[in-house]
């Protein structure tokens, strides 16, 4: 079975989907949008200025990422999920902040938890992916909760030194921890989400440069 023929699981009874028809499901996630307190400009504007900075930095004795260095997605995805919540912290102190462990979502809202949100980064086309655990509910001490409210960015591999890679799209929406399928394969370390999901839970806020 392939990631793009998987099928979405019954949603839990805490799920804000819980019972509703997919034709709800867009609807349902643009009113989890609309009563979030981060403005999706807000957080369009951050991951575009986060983006741009990383290829104004400079490491070591002056070596330019974009001129000396070419990051690999990975790398690039890690510097997102670094400065997106350093980035919110800065302009909104006391409000949000950056998480200070492995049971807190990457971005902290500081007044109500269940409004912080999770950040994945694919430079996949259209998909995004998460550890293989987040296929499975883990209530454990310490361990975050999968359930909430995710955003989605999606950004160009890079090709060649000719030109610098460009976000493909940002997404925002909530994703409920059923919506991870883990690789079945012993080997496999990946999580992925049915197509349905990705296109109806998480809505694209902003388009490609």
């Amino acid at each position: 079975m392939t990631s793009r023929s998987l099928q979405p699981r019954t949603k839990p009874l805490s799920s804000p989907y819980f019972e509703l028809d997919q034709t709800e499901w867009a609807e349902k996630t643009l009113e989890l949008i609309e009563a979030h307190p981060a403005d999706p400009e807000d957080l369009v504007s951050v991951v575009r200025n986060s983006w741009t900075s990383i290829f104004g930095s400079s490491l070591g004795s002056g070596f330019k990422i974009g001129t000396h260095i070419f990051p690999r997605p990975q790398i690039l995805g890690f510097f997102l999920h670094e400065l997106v919540p350093l980035e919110f912290e800065r302009l909104y102190p006391g409000v949000w902040r950056r998480d200070s462990g492995a049971g807190e979502k990457d971005l902290v809202y500081v007044a109500d938890d269940d409004m912080s949100i999770e950040i994945k980064t694919s430079s996949s086309k259209s998909q995004i992916f998460a550890n293989r655990s987040y296929g499975q509910q883990d209530a454990s001490q310490g361990k975050k909760d999968k359930s909430g409210y995710y955003l989605a960015v999606n950004f160009e591999r890079w090709q060649d030194a000719s030109g610098l890679p460009r976000i493909r799209h940002i997404r925002f929406g909530w994703l409920d921890h059923v919506d991870w399928h883990s690789q079945e394969r012993a080997s496999g370390q990946q999580a992925s989400l049915p197509p349905v999901v990705e296109n109806l839970q998480l809505l694209t806020i902003s388009g490609g440069n």
